[in-house]
């Protein structure tokens, strides 16, 4: 394992990149960020400071509760737990996503089902989710990926038809709004990242929210308390296996200071990505992420855009860095975003048929790789995206970015 070069996250993982456009880092921080990390140092922490940013959070959303956790990965674990399925049930999981979607599915035995994405999209949708229902289906897991909301209204439809429950993994669109609300507000409960490179980046961070008080109560219960209750003349009993996912105090102030000014980063990044969209459409060959109009606001995580099929001589790879090296830092492929093509683990389970993939509990033979979600995986093989978007973005950058891919595009052309 020393010889293995493991994997970066948070600003580890952007600090070399520069270029003619801005960078997220170092990360816009709200102005009482400072006046919020003294208090808990003033108080000798014992200020509530979690607590604080929970009710914030929830209040901003218009949500009943908010649950907050070291990062985006516990977030999901959490809800994960507090969904109280059997091994071996079935979860369809978008398939262009991030490990953190799926890690609290695999510790608690559950086995995720990836339905394919729709054409020329990113994202899941209403009619990729239908032939991936069985009778061992019991939930669906969206992910709002690069801050794009899914179609929820039909999707909400479908699961309802079936008796599914639908969660949000809303990591990357904070305070992006579907027709009128917001996502996370969309489904029974929705996870968020509050990582150091995402939207409302803090120096980790993450929470579930929901308007059920049943699952918040358990959430608290299994992901904040350990699975422990007070027995009178004892202590603590752990009835239930739990998790100690409790937001860190200072994280928690750095929180509540981004939450003041994320909703103006927000808009402003929606007004950036749409004009960026608009030049990079201009291009020949060039085909930006499109934006459906259900979306009111784009909170846009990364700007992305597809080469044309034979347009070009040269393969994805070749032209992301090509366009690292006339400016644009953070530009590559994403193709290890294919859920089932990257976690070789989850492949290994399921061709050995280790549990949850013996059956019992699994009730068929599952197989996982990128040919079982073929459109995600064409996507993939022709998309270019860069994770530095951000909100220091202005016009002038739009337009810069532009030209560096029409550049790139024209000594490229087949």
């Amino acid at each position: 394992m020393s010889s293995l070069e493991r994997a970066k996250f948070g600003a580890q993982a952007h600090l070399d990149e520069v270029g003619a456009l801005p960078t997220a880092f170092p990360r816009t921080l709200g102005p009482n960020a400072a006046r919020y990390v003294q208090e808990v140092l003033d108080s000798g922490l014992t200020c509530d400071m979690m607590g604080r940013f929970e009710r914030a959070f929830a209040e901003a959303l218009g949500v009943k509760h908010c649950i907050a956790t070291p990062g985006c990965t516990p977030a999901l674990a959490v809800l994960a737990a507090t969904s109280r399925l059997e091994p071996g049930d079935e979860v369809i999981v978008s398939p262009v996503t991030d490990y953190g979607t799926i890690q609290g599915l695999l510790t608690e035995r559950l086995i995720p089902v990836f339905a394919d994405t729709g054409p020329d999209s990113i994202n899941l949708n209403a009619d990729t989710i239908r032939p991936c229902i069985t009778d061992r289906t019991r939930a669906i897991l969206v992910v709002h990926m690069t801050g794009l909301i899914c179609d929820m209204d039909a999707l909400n439809d479908v699961a309802r038809a079936h008796g599914l429950a639908v969660y949000e993994d809303a990591c990357q669109a904070v305070f992006g709004e579907y027709r009128g609300r917001f996502a996370g507000t969309l489904a029974k409960a929705a996870g968020f990242s509050f990582d150091s490179e995402k939207t409302m980046g803090s120096d980790v961070g993450g929470c579930l929210v929901t308007n059920d008080d049943d699952l918040a109560e358990y959430a608290r219960f299994i992901g904040q308390s350990r699975g422990a209750v007070m027995k009178p003349h004892f202590g603590r009993l752990h009835t239930a296996p739990g998790y100690a996912y409790r937001m860190p105090l200072c994280t928690a102030a750095i929180c509540l200071a981004q939450l003041e000014v994320i909703r103006e980063h927000v808009r402003h990044r929606d007004t950036m990505i749409r004009l960026l969209t608009r030049y990079l459409g201009e291009i020949p060959g060039i085909t930006p992420l499109p934006i459906p109009d259900y979306v009111n606001v784009y909170s846009c995580w990364m700007a992305g855009f597809s080469l044309a099929a034979d347009a070009f001589r040269c393969d994805a790879e070749t032209f992301a860095r090509q366009l690292t090296e006339r400016g644009i830092p953070g530009a590559g492929t994403g193709e290890y975003y294919l859920m089932p093509a990257a976690v070789t683990c989850l492949q290994e389970a399921a061709a050995a048929g280790r549990y949850p993939y013996s059956m019992p509990p699994a009730s068929r033979k599952y197989r996982y790789d990128g040919e079982t979600c073929p459109t995600a995986q064409r996507f993939l093989k022709t998309f270019i995206r860069w994770s530095t978007f951000c909100e220091k973005y202005r016009p002038e950058h739009c337009a810069r970015a532009a030209e560096i891919v029409a550049a790139v595009a024209a000594e490229n052309r087949a």
